[in-house]
């Protein structure tokens, strides 16, 4: 198969679908690879490096579409690419659909058969959604302890404290990968931390192996109105797969935060879990709504694209593969997982939590 992979082209995205070593893997299987020229120099890997792995590479992303039957990215197609793609050509990325209609009615109308990383189950785990989870996870409490400080607007306080202080106290609304991240950053800067979830096997495995400086709780309306005034860091990282994420905090509910306290939204691209939130960029990464920080960046990942590729990369090969070899019209039947990635094939939906955000009518995939 001929599969392409374009530079990325979102704001302050420094990512890369594909490093040469997964390059020199797909080659060796027989596959073509385009590459664009520079689609590797945000993490560091130059177009000779693409080259000598095997790769074909193009000097620009219309050439690389027009020559391939696949293309394999890192963030969702957005409007000025568009018209690069061929009817019914195959996309692998992520693409959070629930939380963007008119992506969504691009994707049915061009009859691109799109399958997303986020969505891909594999045992009840998002396997391609967990490592940038983690980056994300990791980077939110950094992040949040950096905007405390009072020249960004926070209350100044150190997470950590120091003798004689106060610490931070954080709320991560969520325990999966990015809640656990967040909370063992969080604790290991020396702050106070709770993690709120409503699945009680999840929170006894928090429970038993996280500090002794992280607590975990219930999930409710009740809990997260009880916690707010006392918290200087608030961390959401809520999902249902493929849906947009419930709102948690509302507007109304700031009133009751500190002022120059931080909220973190690590769910921005499912929608975010505040109501408050609308997407930042790191170059604009924040926002002060009723006197707190919001930190609400969409691709919190690409600030750190050199571990954030090779984590994605490591993840997606295998899938890669197996579209490359059986194609998107076989490759369900060969690797049943895929059907929970495929979200548009030929002009039909098939991931039901996108159809229910936008109203519209979805089909089952069956065997």
């Amino acid at each position: 198969m001929k599969i392409g992979v374009p530079k990325e082209i979102k704001t302050d995205e420094f990512r890369v679908s594909m490093t040469p070593e997964g390059v020199v893997e797909l080659v060796k299987l027989d596959h073509q690879v385009y590459v664009q020229k520079g689609a590797g120099d945000g993490s560091g890997f130059s177009d000779a490096e693409y080259e000598q792995a095997g790769a074909i590479l193009t000097e620009s992303a219309k050439e690389v579409f027009d020559a391939v039957e696949m293309i394999v990215k890192v963030k969702e197609p957005i409007e000025c690419e568009y018209e690069l793609f061929k009817d019914n050509q195959t996309l692998f990325t992520y693409l959070h659909l629930a939380a963007d209609k008119p992506q969504t009615d691009f994707l049915l109308e061009k009859g691109i058969r799109a399958f997303s990383y986020e969505t891909l189950e594999v045992d009840r785990r998002l396997p391609l959604l967990e490592p940038m989870s983690e980056v994300a996870g990791k980077m939110a409490a950094l992040m949040a302890s950096v905007h405390l400080g009072k020249y960004h607007g926070g209350s100044g306080l150190l997470a950590g404290g120091v003798v004689g202080t106060s610490r931070a106290k954080v709320m991560v609304l969520g325990g999966g990968v990015a809640g656990k991240a967040a909370a063992e950053i969080a604790s290991g800067l020396g702050a106070d931390v709770v993690i709120l979830d409503i699945n009680t096997q999840r929170l006894h495995y928090l429970n038993d192996t996280m500090p002794k400086n992280v607590a975990t709780l219930y999930s409710s309306y009740d809990s997260i109105v009880s916690l707010l005034p006392t918290c200087d860091i608030v961390i959401g990282t809520v999902l249902i797969p493929g849906a947009k994420a419930p709102k948690l905090i509302t507007e109304d509910m700031l009133s009751l935060m500190k002022k120059g306290s931080v909220l973190v939204d690590v769910s921005i691209d499912q929608g975010g879990c505040f109501e408050s939130s609308h997407p930042t960029t790191h170059t604009n990464p924040t926002f002060i709504k009723e006197g707190v920080v919001h930190y609400c960046v969409a691709n919190m990942p690409g600030a750190y694209p050199r571990t954030s590729t090779y984590a994605l990369t490591n993840a997606t090969l295998k899938y890669v593969k197996d579209l490359a070899k059986y194609g998107a019209e076989e490759v369900c039947k060969h690797n049943p997982h895929m059907i929970s990635s495929l979200n548009t094939f030929d002009g039909v939906l098939y991931n039901s939590a996108v159809g229910l955000a936008h109203s519209m009518q979805t089909q089952t995939y069956t065997l």
